[in-house]
């Protein structure tokens, strides 16, 4: 199965994030939401073709501290959590 997915706009609005970082946290949402639907599969009515304009997430746990790669990936489990299995 070939999945097309396609993320308009990654909103980081309200985060610390440094010069240069947005294009790393990007990379590891990318990264990581690629494993996970290799790994774990897409909603049924994905796989028939459907779409979704928005997804409910569960809030993410940001701290001073997240470094953009933790930030990327916690973004992609909770678009995973809208769009996997």
């Amino acid at each position: 199965m070939n999945i097309d997915l396609h993320i308009g706009r990654l909103v980081l609005d309200g985060l610390n994030i440094g010069p240069g970082q947005g294009g790393k946290v990007k990379a590891a949402v990318e990264a990581e939401l690629s494993r996970l639907l290799s790994e774990g599969g897409v909603a049924s009515v994905l796989q028939e073709g459907g779409a979704m304009a928005a997804i409910r997430a569960n809030p993410l746990l940001v701290s001073s501290n997240t470094n953009p790669s933790s930030l990327g990936e916690q973004i992609a489990g909770a678009v995973y959590g809208g769009i996997g299995k």
